[in-house]
């Protein structure tokens, strides 16, 4: 039921700005992302994250990001988040490069619910964004910052070809709507939907490595005109346990 309702939401936003585009700029990016899980206890671990995304045509930094999380388990299927983001957006269009860098800060919180069947596993995270972006112009960054609100919920489902022992091969697939809102979101309620699908290599039970393909079609603020991404994405996951209970 959760499925259809992302779907009709998806085709409602894109079918109400369809006969107003006017301009989609598609970009290829490349992102690269270390992420670490410190595993405390059976309940509470720390999760922090670093990320890199490079345009590909022209080569051109994009951004980075710094994220640090808490995650608590509730129980076998449900647990919640709590945390920060720092980002560093150098340019959204490769073409156009400023002298300067527009910070964001960012608080998030998460609802994530998961059940497993066999080999298949599936996760759906619900989850709130307070945005704070650096006013700037074409020139510099000015003083004072914009907040808004995002709302995030990713339906995903990885599925285990292969396991022995503690290495195993999976496939991950998965689709993740956005919508802001606040005073200051006029035009852009919809934000964007990411289509993700990757090859997950677990080495042992704390090394991860995996290849993946997002594709983002994200709205620009004018709320008419859209970038629809290509995205090849690297991952690195490393787990640290603290406890020998876990």
């Amino acid at each position: 039921m959760t499925h259809k309702f992302l779907f009709f939401c998806t085709l409602l936003c894109l079918g109400l700005h369809a006969q107003a585009v006017k301009k989609v700029d598609h970009q290829s990016i490349l992102w690269t992302r270390y992420y670490n899980q410190l595993l405390i206890s059976e309940k509470w671990s720390l999760h922090s994250e670093f990320d890199n995304r490079l345009f590909l045509k022209p080569t051109q930094e994009n951004l980075y990001v710094i994220r640090i999380q808490g995650r608590y388990k509730i129980n076998e299927h449900l647990e919640a988040g709590s945390g920060f983001a720092y980002f560093s957006v150098d340019t959204q269009v490769p073409e156009i490069n400023p002298d300067y860098n527009t910070p964001e800060y960012r608080g998030q919180q998460d609802l994530t619910w998961k059940l497993n069947a066999n080999k298949v596993k599936v996760t759906q995270r619900f989850q709130v964004e307070e945005r704070f972006i650096q006013n700037a112009n074409k020139d510099e960054l000015l003083s004072g910052t914009t907040f808004f609100w995002r709302f995030r919920y990713r339906l995903q489902a990885d599925c285990i070809f292969w396991k022995k022992e503690k290495q195993l091969l999976k496939a991950v697939a998965s689709d993740e709507i956005m919508f802001n809102f606040g005073k200051n979101i006029i035009k852009n309620t919809f934000d964007q939907n990411r289509i993700y699908a990757a090859i997950h290599y677990g080495l042992n039970s704390n090394l991860a490595f995996e290849l993946g393909y997002l594709n983002s079609f994200q709205s620009r603020s004018n709320g008419i005109d859209y970038f629809n991404r290509d995205i090849i994405r690297i991952s690195i996951f490393h787990k640290i346990k603290i406890s020998k209970k876990v």
